[in-house]
């Protein structure tokens, strides 16, 4: 069991909380993930890790409240307990194996979209550990939304908000907000970018053409967290690889968003299962056991 020992809204659908889990909070690091289930029957709950402290034993996560079980989970208190909290899972991000001789010549610019902001901070904050200051952009679609800022601008160099809406911060999205920054003269020579599919395939899309060597958490097509299932199955490069297990980042510029989004839809029903099943064969997994 894994008490929950904070628990704190950020918005009025997200929150975060600290987790009493102190093999995991000693052995993560940036870019990893969770698998949370909050009872024996529960459904497994991928999520990025967002901080973490070794030496208090605890993990921090931060939850959306857009399904069932995440909903119940918004219930859960400080004093509560988790079922289960596995991991460390998933890749370390590359910036972490990179001597920080060579990080510090880099200039590299994170791209957060909603809950994507949470995944990013830890990424930020290890660099600023190695004295290294990263850009970041936080977009979301209205001001209620904007999370962690205040942690983010602690640990970066330069923290850029956007609204959709124009409620807070730069009006526009984050592409709008990346152009305008290469206007004034900008220059990256890495876009680390985490958010919503879509997002992130049209950041892709604009720094290709930039030509600024770009990575992206495929963390949101997540489902089972072991490579079992098939959900976070994609083509990067032609390859297929396994959000999961191969990731979950990924070079943007490889990966095939539009077949990756199609799939992730499809594969919400009983049919569309059935029929990548059939279209995959082998390389479908299935292993969830909801496919038959």
């Amino acid at each position: 069991m894994y008490e929950i020992t904070k628990k704190k809204f950020l918005s009025d659908t997200i929150f975060l909380m600290d987790v009493k889990a102190p093999r995991v909070a000693a052995n993560c690091y940036p870019g990893q993930f969770v698998i949370v289930k909050m009872d024996e029957k529960g459904e497994r709950i991928p999520l990025t890790i967002c901080d973490y402290d070794a030496a208090a034993g605890t993990v921090t996560i931060v939850v959306q409240a857009i399904g069932a079980s995440t909903k119940m989970m918004a219930e859960y208190n400080e004093g509560d307990f988790l079922r289960d909290f596995t991991g460390p899972l998933g890749c370390k991000s590359e910036l972490i194996d990179e001597p920080a001789e060579e990080l510090k010549k880099k200039k590299i610019l994170f791209v957060a979209g909603g809950v994507g902001t949470a995944p990013v901070y830890p990424q930020v904050k290890w660099l600023h550990s190695q004295g290294v200051f990263a850009d970041c952009i936080i977009g979301a679609r209205n001001k209620d939304l904007v999370i962690l800022e205040e942690e983010m601008k602690a640990v970066a160099g330069n923290v850029y908000v956007t609204t959709d809406d124009g409620s807070y911060g730069f009006h526009g999205n984050v592409n709008d907000k990346i152009k305008n920054l290469v206007s004034e003269g900008k220059t990256y020579d890495l876009v680390i970018a985490i958010g919503p599919l879509i997002m992130m395939k049209f950041v892709s899309l604009l720094t290709k053409e930039l030509g600024i060597k770009t990575v992206v958490s495929m963390n949101p097509i997540m489902v089972d967290g072991t490579g079992m299932c098939g959900a976070c199955r994609l083509s990067v490069g032609g390859e297929v690889k396994f959000a999961c297990v191969d990731g979950p980042e990924f070079d943007g510029h490889l990966v095939n968003f539009d077949e990756a989004m199609k799939r992730a839809q499809m594969y919400k029903t009983e049919e569309g299962r059935a029929i990548l099943r059939e279209k995959e064969g082998a390389t479908h997994h299935g292993g969830c056991g909801q496919c038959g």
